[in-house]
């Protein structure tokens, strides 16, 4: 098989360039800077084993690789926000021996939030769900560092519609031989709806800085009560923070010197965009649609927009004015 790494951010890269360590064909699809980077000087990857450089082919859409093989597996590894661009780009693409991408192969959304899965679903016919354990760093083009230990990371996998196949096997395969483990699992829905709820912070620490705080933590809790009875209200099961903690206790040991999240690493390298609008809110929507009052996610997901869209550095922001902005909204929604 062949891996299409759509998206070589800190999660894309990473296993990417663990896949190659381990002998499987791969090509990076980045842009920008960061293309440049990775095609000028190669992929740069630091790990708990080491820095190494990988040479990897790298392109910017489906033109520039050309005809598509019937055995490559597409990761979409973009943020939810770029994923309708990328699997419309991609699922066009034409496949060798006929049929498009969406017709004929694989693509593994690994990404945080539980929205690719559905828009995948809607043109492609065989969506895998990636929950993603993999602590990484992407703060300079062409740079990324993944140190965590004794495994790089946990990625289970899984039919996105539920269920589990061959195909599924093979890939986990592949990504355990890549210092990964991959669980296949019938229900990986339900573990990336789980993780979504550890991703509520993502807005607290991308507006407030990532240095641990009680007061952080407190308006954390309170963001995930509320996914916690939006999921309830809609029925939605997800991975108990016990079976969380069994699945990585001690194979993912985060080192020290992350400096900061997904969305942290976003406000860093001034992308202007942010994902939370598919993680605060994604609680949001569930919310509206059944009832549920989620005040605390809605300034959360407004104020890391505007922290994007008007480019403000990460922790910009104290986290007593942010969760004063939060008791005004919680206020205002019982009346």
């Amino acid at each position: 098989m062949r891996y299409i790494i759509i998206g070589a951010g800190a999660i894309g890269a990473a296993i990417g360039g663990r896949l190659t360590e381990a002998g499987a064909e791969v090509v990076l699809v980045a842009r920008g800077a960061h293309a440049q980077a990775l095609r000028a000087d190669g992929l740069r990857l630091t790990t708990a084993h080491g820095t190494a450089v990988h040479r990897l082919p790298v392109v910017g859409d489906p033109a520039e690789l050309g005809e598509l093989r019937p055995e490559d597996v597409l990761l979409l590894a973009v943020k939810t926000q770029d994923a309708l661009a990328a699997l419309d780009a991609w699922g066009d693409a034409e496949v060798a021996g006929g049929g498009t991408a969406a017709q004929r192969l694989p693509v593994l959304c690994a990404q945080n939030g539980v929205e690719s899965e559905r828009l995948a679903l809607r043109r492609f016919a065989r969506v895998y769900g990636v929950c993603v354990w993999l602590p990484a760093d992407f703060l300079e083009p062409g740079v990324i560092s993944a140190r965590c230990a004794p495994l790089t990371g946990i990625l289970h996998i899984g039919l996105a519609a539920g269920g589990a196949d061959a195909r599924a096997r093979s890939i986990a395969a592949d990504l355990e031989k890549a210092g990964f483990e991959a669980p296949v699992v019938e229900d990986v829905m339900r573990w990336k709806y789980a993780k979504l709820l550890g991703n509520l912070s993502n807005a607290i620490q991308a507006t407030t800085g990532a240095e641990p705080d009680p007061a952080k933590a407190a308006l954390l809790l309170r963001a995930v009560r509320e996914g916690k009875a939006a999921f309830e209200a809609a029925g939605i099961a997800y991975a108990s923070e016990a079976e969380q903690a069994a699945a990585r206790g001690g194979k993912v040991e985060l080192p020290p010197g992350i400096r900061g999240g997904s969305s942290w690493q976003s406000l860093y390298r001034g992308t202007g965009s942010i994902e939370a609008d598919y993680l605060n809110g994604e609680i949001c929507l569930l919310g509206r649609l059944h009832g549920v009052a989620t005040p605390v996610n809605d300034v959360l997901r407004h104020a890391a927009n505007i922290f994007a869209r008007e480019s403000l550095p990460p922790g910009a922001m104290s986290i007593a004015d942010l969760t004063a902005l939060a008791d005004e909204a919680a206020a205002r929604s019982q009346h």
